[in-house]
């Protein structure tokens, strides 16, 4: 099937999802062009796209198995045209916040800035305490770079961020990656917020080790879900498509190779 912007891929993401399964919401944002909505559909379909509405902002599900452990990644794919003015909208519902800029363009990577700062600020005090990856796209354009991979690590630094530099042409197993280890950051930053239970002693028992009873505590904890949490969907047809038949049409507007 095609649209005006090229071909639609029609795929089944997930079934209904289970109430036992923990879910991760991920946030990505960025200027337009620093190749958020590639990085997506890479992760999403292990294919690469070079045409899409750059006004198009929906949110997508992914069933992922990370660590033998299951978990439902809902990913935000954000088109913010004046920047994170009205992020108020993403940063109450994430859990992740990926920040993608592209090594081939200086203006994305100033953007990134303005990004982790309104992070920062609008989730302060927040728990489980968010998690901020930056991300240096388009690694196949090294020829022609302009943000430096120290200038990457440098931001990421100042703003307490995991570093990733990866190509959503080239590399499907290194986008992989990425968003799996923001799962597994979300899920750390779960568990330390949980508050620690007494042990209690009794003289009729021997006492239990703190080992063993570590033991005997779930290594997983779902992710809290923010009350106000939502899937949005901007200027967008598809979200009627979704709520029709378990079968999505998945990136309409984007053309896939």
């Amino acid at each position: 099937m095609t649209s005006k912007f090229g071909k639609v891929r029609t795929c089944n993401i997930v079934p209904a999802p289970d109430r036992g399964h923990a879910e991760c919401n991920i946030a990505v944002l960025g200027i337009t062009g620093s190749g958020k909505s590639a990085l997506t559909v890479k992760f999403l379909t292990k294919r690469f796209i070079s045409e899409y509405d750059p006004n198009l902002e929906d949110t997508y599900t992914s069933e992922e198995i990370v660590d033998q452990q299951p978990v439902l990644v809902k990913l935000m794919d954000t088109a913010d045209q004046d920047g994170p003015v009205n992020c108020e909208r993403y940063v109450t519902w994430a859990t992740v916040f990926l920040v993608v800029y592209s090594i081939d363009n200086r203006q994305s990577f100033e953007g990134c800035q303005q990004y982790l700062e309104a992070v920062t600020l609008h989730t302060r005090g927040i728990q489980p305490k968010p998690v901020l990856i930056l991300v240096g796209n388009k690694l196949d354009m090294e020829r022609y770079r302009q943000v430096s991979k120290s200038d990457g690590v440098d931001l990421a630094s100042r703003y307490s961020c995991l570093f990733f530099e990866v190509s959503a042409c080239l590399d499907f197993a290194s986008v992989q990656n990425m968003f799996h280890t923001a799962v597994r950051e979300a899920r750390r930053e779960a568990e330390r917020a949980l508050p620690i239970r007494p042990l209690f002693i009794s003289e009729d028992r021997p006492v239990m080790s703190l080992a063993s009873a570590s033991l005997l505590t779930p290594c997983f904890k779902e992710l809290p879900c923010p009350a106000t949490a939502k899937l949005v969907t901007v200027k967008s047809s598809r979200a009627q498509s979704k709520r029709r038949a378990p079968t999505l049409t998945l990136l309409k507007g984007f053309k896939i190779f």
